[in-house]
């Protein structure tokens, strides 16, 4: 069971970029592209407040990580609550480029 270019693109459209053997290989053990999503999601969450959510260094710079928390939660919990599975309906679109005048 291997990943369509419609659920590779998918995936890719929740997760940003992602490396492709590794979406293989999460979708083959895992079976739905929701679980595969949800468990990218959670690692990527988990790296982020495994470090300090804040750091400040006086004058120079400011990095605070706790929104970027909560938006990897919401996403979760969307793909998590979503009523129709991705794979139904996953039909490739063509995107025709408007020409330019």
């Amino acid at each position: 069971m291997s990943l369509t270019d419609a659920e590779y693109a998918y995936l890719r459209s929740e997760l940003g970029e992602a490396d492709r053997p590794d979406l293989n290989a999460r979708y083959q053990r895992l079976g739905s592209l929701q679980a595969v999503a949800v468990e990218v999601l959670r690692e990527r969450r988990a790296e982020l407040v495994s470090d300090p959510l804040a750091v400040t260094v006086q004058g120079v710079a400011t990095v605070n990580n706790a929104e970027n928390v909560k938006a990897l939660e919401r996403q979760i919990t969307e793909i998590q609550n979503s009523e129709s599975a991705p794979e139904e309906g996953l039909t490739p679109v063509s995107i025709v480029r408007r020409k330019l005048r």
